[in-house]
Protein backbone atom coordinates (compact mmCIF):
# COMPACT_ATOMS: atom_id res chain seq x y z
CA UNK A 1 0.00 0.00 0.00
CA UNK A 2 1.58 3.13 -0.88
CA UNK A 3 0.44 6.45 0.76
CA UNK A 4 0.31 9.76 -0.81
CA UNK A 5 -0.73 12.96 0.15
CA UNK A 6 -3.86 13.89 -1.94
CA UNK A 7 -3.22 17.38 -3.85
CA UNK A 8 0.83 17.36 -3.88
CA UNK A 9 1.93 19.23 -5.92
CA UNK A 10 -1.73 19.13 -6.93
CA UNK A 11 -5.08 17.44 -7.84
CA UNK A 12 -4.26 17.01 -11.23
CA UNK A 13 -1.23 15.47 -10.77
CA UNK A 14 -3.19 12.75 -8.16
CA UNK A 15 -5.07 11.88 -10.61
CA UNK A 16 -2.30 10.73 -12.84
CA UNK A 17 -0.56 8.85 -10.23
CA UNK A 18 -2.82 7.08 -8.52
CA UNK A 19 -3.11 4.93 -11.70
CA UNK A 20 0.69 4.82 -12.29
CA UNK A 21 0.78 3.48 -8.44
CA UNK A 22 -1.44 0.51 -9.51
CA UNK A 23 0.67 0.11 -12.39
CA UNK A 24 3.54 -0.08 -10.70
CA UNK A 25 2.31 -3.34 -8.49
CA UNK A 26 0.36 -1.27 -5.87
CA UNK A 27 -2.53 -3.42 -4.93
CA UNK A 28 -3.58 -0.26 -2.51
CA UNK A 29 -3.50 3.47 -2.51
CA UNK A 30 -3.82 5.44 1.18
CA UNK A 31 -4.71 9.09 0.02
CA UNK A 32 -4.00 11.51 2.66
CA UNK A 33 -6.32 13.91 3.23
CA UNK A 34 -4.62 17.12 3.47
CA UNK A 35 -4.94 18.83 6.76
CA UNK A 36 -3.23 22.21 8.78
CA UNK A 37 -2.25 20.25 12.02
CA UNK A 38 -0.92 16.63 11.30
CA UNK A 39 0.23 15.82 14.44
CA UNK A 40 0.75 12.04 14.04
CA UNK A 41 2.78 12.97 10.68
CA UNK A 42 6.58 13.48 10.58
CA UNK A 43 7.97 16.24 9.25
CA UNK A 44 8.10 14.99 5.39
CA UNK A 45 3.82 14.15 5.73
CA UNK A 46 3.68 17.65 6.97
CA UNK A 47 5.23 19.15 3.79
CA UNK A 48 3.42 17.27 1.77
CA UNK A 49 0.18 18.86 3.81
CA UNK A 50 1.16 21.95 3.44
CA UNK A 51 2.06 21.93 -0.07
CA UNK A 52 -1.24 20.27 -0.91
CA UNK A 53 -3.07 23.17 1.10
CA UNK A 54 -1.15 25.39 -1.19
CA UNK A 55 -1.89 24.58 -4.08
CA UNK A 56 -5.39 25.11 -3.01
CA UNK A 57 -6.44 21.19 -2.40
CA UNK A 58 -9.82 21.10 -0.33
CA UNK A 59 -12.15 18.33 1.35
CA UNK A 60 -14.67 18.97 -1.64
CA UNK A 61 -11.76 19.00 -4.01
CA UNK A 62 -10.11 15.49 -2.98
CA UNK A 63 -13.50 13.46 -3.36
CA UNK A 64 -13.71 15.11 -6.66
CA UNK A 65 -10.78 13.59 -7.64
CA UNK A 66 -11.30 10.42 -6.58
CA UNK A 67 -14.44 10.62 -8.99
CA UNK A 68 -11.72 11.35 -11.86
CA UNK A 69 -9.71 8.54 -10.24
CA UNK A 70 -12.12 5.95 -10.67
CA UNK A 71 -12.60 6.68 -14.44
CA UNK A 72 -9.33 5.17 -14.82
CA UNK A 73 -8.75 2.38 -12.07
CA UNK A 74 -9.87 0.06 -9.73
CA UNK A 75 -7.29 0.08 -7.52
CA UNK A 76 -8.82 0.50 -3.87
CA UNK A 77 -8.48 3.58 -2.16
CA UNK A 78 -8.42 4.31 1.81
CA UNK A 79 -8.29 7.94 2.85
CA UNK A 80 -6.13 9.03 5.58
CA UNK A 81 -7.50 11.88 7.73
CA UNK A 82 -8.13 13.43 10.90
CA UNK A 83 -11.34 14.21 12.45
CA UNK A 84 -11.52 18.05 12.95
CA UNK A 85 -12.20 18.32 8.27
CA UNK A 86 -14.96 15.44 8.30
CA UNK A 87 -16.67 17.17 11.49
CA UNK A 88 -16.69 20.10 10.09
CA UNK A 89 -17.94 18.78 6.51
CA UNK A 90 -20.08 16.59 8.00
CA UNK A 91 -19.44 13.36 9.70
CA UNK A 92 -22.13 11.48 7.73
CA UNK A 93 -22.34 13.71 5.21
CA UNK A 94 -18.57 12.88 4.05
CA UNK A 95 -19.33 9.47 4.85
CA UNK A 96 -21.61 8.75 1.71
CA UNK A 97 -20.02 11.83 -0.21
CA UNK A 98 -17.06 9.66 -0.10
CA UNK A 99 -18.14 6.50 -1.09
CA UNK A 100 -20.11 7.85 -3.86
CA UNK A 101 -17.06 9.20 -4.98
CA UNK A 102 -15.10 5.58 -5.15
CA UNK A 103 -13.01 5.63 -1.87
CA UNK A 104 -13.16 1.73 -0.13
CA UNK A 105 -12.19 2.66 3.32
CA UNK A 106 -10.99 5.40 5.89
CA UNK A 107 -8.67 5.29 8.76
CA UNK A 108 -9.06 8.85 11.34
CA UNK A 109 -5.72 9.15 12.82
CA UNK A 110 -7.38 10.88 16.01
CA UNK A 111 -10.68 8.98 16.09
CA UNK A 112 -9.67 6.15 18.77
CA UNK A 113 -12.82 3.56 19.34
CA UNK A 114 -13.74 5.20 23.34
CA UNK A 115 -15.18 8.25 20.98
CA UNK A 116 -17.33 6.34 19.12
CA UNK A 117 -18.42 4.80 22.02
CA UNK A 118 -19.38 8.39 23.32
CA UNK A 119 -20.63 10.14 20.55
CA UNK A 120 -24.02 9.05 19.51
CA UNK A 121 -23.68 11.10 15.43
CA UNK A 122 -20.34 9.05 14.90
CA UNK A 123 -21.33 5.72 16.27
CA UNK A 124 -23.53 4.94 13.09
CA UNK A 125 -22.66 2.60 10.54
CA UNK A 126 -21.16 3.62 7.36
CA UNK A 127 -20.30 2.62 3.08
CA UNK A 128 -16.22 3.00 3.94
CA UNK A 129 -14.93 0.52 5.78
CA UNK A 130 -13.24 1.95 9.31
CA UNK A 131 -9.51 1.15 9.43
CA UNK A 132 -8.00 0.81 12.76
CA UNK A 133 -4.35 1.72 14.25
CA UNK A 134 -2.97 -0.96 16.47
CA UNK A 135 0.49 0.64 18.28
CA UNK A 136 3.69 -0.98 20.07
CA UNK A 137 2.53 0.47 22.66
CA UNK A 138 -1.22 -0.85 22.41
CA UNK A 139 -2.09 -3.62 25.84
CA UNK A 140 -3.82 -7.04 24.87
CA UNK A 141 -6.70 -5.84 26.12
CA UNK A 142 -7.45 -2.86 23.66
CA UNK A 143 -6.09 -4.80 20.76
CA UNK A 144 -9.15 -6.57 21.35
CA UNK A 145 -11.54 -3.85 21.48
CA UNK A 146 -9.90 -2.32 18.29
CA UNK A 147 -10.12 -5.27 16.54
CA UNK A 148 -13.85 -5.49 17.10
CA UNK A 149 -14.10 -2.19 15.86
CA UNK A 150 -12.37 -2.48 13.18
CA UNK A 151 -13.45 -3.30 9.22
CA UNK A 152 -11.06 -4.21 6.24
CA UNK A 153 -7.86 -4.80 7.72
CA UNK A 154 -5.65 -3.50 10.85
CA UNK A 155 -2.95 -1.07 10.13
CA UNK A 156 0.10 -1.89 12.68
CA UNK A 157 2.30 1.08 13.69
CA UNK A 158 5.17 -0.57 13.85
CA UNK A 159 7.46 1.77 15.47
CA UNK A 160 6.00 4.51 18.44
CA UNK A 161 5.61 8.13 17.06
CA UNK A 162 5.03 10.00 14.03
CA UNK A 163 5.96 9.12 10.41
CA UNK A 164 8.97 8.73 8.81
CA UNK A 165 11.87 7.02 7.32
CA UNK A 166 14.11 4.48 9.47
CA UNK A 167 17.14 2.57 8.92
CA UNK A 168 15.81 -0.70 9.70
CA UNK A 169 11.97 -2.19 10.81
CA UNK A 170 11.76 -2.78 13.77
CA UNK A 171 12.49 -6.16 15.88
CA UNK A 172 9.11 -6.24 17.40
CA UNK A 173 6.89 -6.65 14.39
CA UNK A 174 6.45 -10.37 14.31
CA UNK A 175 5.60 -10.75 18.12
CA UNK A 176 3.17 -7.95 17.65
CA UNK A 177 1.54 -9.66 14.75
CA UNK A 178 1.29 -12.87 16.61
CA UNK A 179 -0.08 -10.99 19.55
CA UNK A 180 -2.84 -9.09 17.08
CA UNK A 181 -3.73 -12.08 15.56
CA UNK A 182 -4.84 -13.52 18.48
CA UNK A 183 -7.59 -11.03 18.59
CA UNK A 184 -8.82 -10.42 15.18
CA UNK A 185 -8.99 -12.58 11.54
CA UNK A 186 -8.52 -9.19 9.80
CA UNK A 187 -5.51 -8.93 7.49
CA UNK A 188 -3.09 -6.89 9.18
CA UNK A 189 -0.59 -4.24 7.68
CA UNK A 190 2.25 -2.67 8.99
CA UNK A 191 3.55 1.00 8.37
CA UNK A 192 5.80 3.49 9.36
CA UNK A 193 9.34 3.81 8.53
CA UNK A 194 9.62 1.22 5.42
CA UNK A 195 11.40 2.75 3.16
CA UNK A 196 13.32 0.52 0.79
CA UNK A 197 12.74 -2.61 -1.05
CA UNK A 198 14.91 -4.78 1.52
CA UNK A 199 12.66 -3.38 4.07
CA UNK A 200 9.38 -3.62 2.40
CA UNK A 201 10.47 -7.55 1.41
CA UNK A 202 11.25 -8.10 5.88
CA UNK A 203 7.79 -7.06 6.66
CA UNK A 204 6.24 -8.95 3.87
CA UNK A 205 7.30 -12.21 5.01
CA UNK A 206 5.72 -11.33 8.49
CA UNK A 207 2.60 -9.17 7.44
CA UNK A 208 -0.18 -9.40 5.17
CA UNK A 209 0.73 -5.79 3.87
CA UNK A 210 3.24 -3.19 3.65
CA UNK A 211 2.76 0.37 3.32
CA UNK A 212 5.12 2.78 2.38
CA UNK A 213 4.48 6.44 2.83
CA UNK A 214 7.24 9.09 3.99
CA UNK A 215 9.72 7.56 1.56
CA UNK A 216 7.23 8.47 -1.31
CA UNK A 217 6.14 11.83 -0.17
CA UNK A 218 9.86 12.71 0.26
CA UNK A 219 10.63 12.32 -3.83
CA UNK A 220 7.13 14.01 -4.21
CA UNK A 221 8.41 16.95 -2.55
CA UNK A 222 11.64 16.62 -4.18
CA UNK A 223 10.13 15.85 -8.05
CA UNK A 224 6.62 17.99 -7.92
CA UNK A 225 7.86 20.63 -10.63
CA UNK A 226 9.49 17.78 -13.15
CA UNK A 227 7.33 17.62 -15.77
CA UNK A 228 8.36 13.47 -15.56
CA UNK A 229 7.23 13.84 -12.18
CA UNK A 230 4.96 10.73 -12.05
CA UNK A 231 6.85 8.62 -13.81
CA UNK A 232 9.71 9.13 -11.30
CA UNK A 233 7.47 8.69 -8.60
CA UNK A 234 6.81 5.33 -10.45
CA UNK A 235 9.51 4.37 -11.02
CA UNK A 236 10.98 4.76 -7.13
CA UNK A 237 8.01 2.95 -5.67
CA UNK A 238 8.24 -0.40 -8.37
CA UNK A 239 11.24 -2.02 -6.37
CA UNK A 240 9.17 -1.75 -3.96
CA UNK A 241 5.85 -3.49 -5.00
CA UNK A 242 8.75 -6.26 -6.40
CA UNK A 243 10.32 -7.06 -3.34
CA UNK A 244 7.17 -7.29 -1.32
CA UNK A 245 5.34 -9.43 -3.82
CA UNK A 246 8.18 -11.97 -4.37
CA UNK A 247 8.44 -12.04 -0.41
CA UNK A 248 4.75 -13.70 -0.57
CA UNK A 249 4.97 -15.94 -3.17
Amino acid sequence: MAYITAGDPSLEATEQLVPALAAAGVDFVELGVPFSDPLADGVVNQLGAQRALEAGATLRGVLDCISRIRAKTEVPLILYTYLNPLYIHGFDRFHEEAAAAGADGILILDLPPDELETNRELAGRHALKAIRLIAPTTPPARMERIAKTAEGFIYYVSREGVTGEQAQVADSIEAQLFEIKKHTDLPVAVGFGISTPEQASTVARRADAVVVGSAIVRRMGEHGKDPDFVRKIADFVRPMTEATHAAKR
